[in-house]
């Protein structure tokens, strides 16, 4: 009787991309993991790194790699448990990352766009790097997880949803401290702000999720 071997190697690969992303971040940002790694529960790294941004960051782009690896990962997993069976992992999981960098990237260049024609350029900045950190946060979150999806339990559509909500609530903190940031400002605009958030923070998502039910 021949029995079927499914092969975690790429996935084995992907994961170990990602710890030693994670390990030169720590290395060569040390006092910065420490206070990024505690968004969470204290907001010293949104008030203190906010201040001083680069247009490339080194340590944000180690974190956005491992966010699109391990994103990838786990929406490789949302797909095989949700969608059907994968006949090309490879395929998928380039399909994957490249839909997800094009759509975090095309949101934060419009957003930047948005700055600059209001002239509240600097009021964007520390918006999108507030909402690229608890992103960057749950990219690191996934690669513990990954690693227990994909050797160590039996994976269940009721995990995964779970996981999905924690992350969607790990979202949800990231808006509250940027709402709490500006509630000055939103107030007096909530007409706006409720404008921006459908067609920036929701609509894109809901492009994501037809294009994998269409994908299938």
């Amino acid at each position: 009787m021949l029995r079927e071997i499914v092969s975690n190697e790429i996935f084995t690969v992907l994961l170990v991309i990602c710890l030693v992303l994670l390990a030169i971040a720590k290395l060569l940002y040390t006092k910065r993991f420490h206070d990024f790694i505690n968004i969470i529960s204290n907001f010293r790294y949104l008030k203190v790194y906010s201040k001083d941004q680069k247009f490339i960051d080194g340590f944000e782009a180690i974190l956005f790699t491992n966010l699109l690896i391990s994103g990838s990962i786990f929406g490789y997993l949302l797909y095989e448990n949700f969608i059907g069976e994968v006949k090309d992992s490879y395929t998928l999981l380039f399909q994957i990352a490249v839909g997800f960098a094009a759509v975090v990237l095309s949101k934060v260049l419009i957003e930047r766009l948005i700055g600059s024609l209001f002239s509240i350029d600097n009021i964007m900045d520390v918006y999108v790097f507030q909402k690229l950190s608890y992103k960057n946060f749950i990219g690191v979150l996934l690669v513990p997880i990954n690693a227990t999806l994909l050797f160590s339990i039996s994976i269940s559509p009721t995990i995964l949803l779970t996981i999905l909500i924690v992350f969607l609530l790990i979202n949800c903190i990231g808006l509250i401290a940027s709402y709490k940031t500006y509630q000055s400002l939103i107030k007096p605009n909530l007409f706006y702000f409720i404008l921006y958030l459908c067609a920036l923070e929701i609509s894109p998502y809901l492009v994501i999720y037809k294009l994998f039910i269409d994908y299938a």
